[in-house]
């Protein structure tokens, strides 16, 4: 059996921590940026964990 290809648009999106879990980017933050308030700008910096249902179908796409 052939090796199992990464999916390249998941390996761009999201990042294996060393424990496994999978981090993710958060949305909205990219533009039309004036009228959200500095505390939420401010949240959608930091990165996340995705969530738990996801957590099978995004490990499929990142084999390695």
């Amino acid at each position: 059996m052939p090796k199992m290809k990464t999916h390249r648009g998941a390996a761009k999106r999201f990042k294996k921590t060393k424990t496994g879990k999978i981090k993710r980017f958060r949305a909205f933050h990219s533009h039309i940026l004036e009228k959200k308030t500095p505390r939420r700008k401010r949240r959608l910096r930091s990165a996340t964990l995705i969530s738990k249902s996801d957590q099978k179908r995004v490990a499929k796409l990142l084999p390695y």
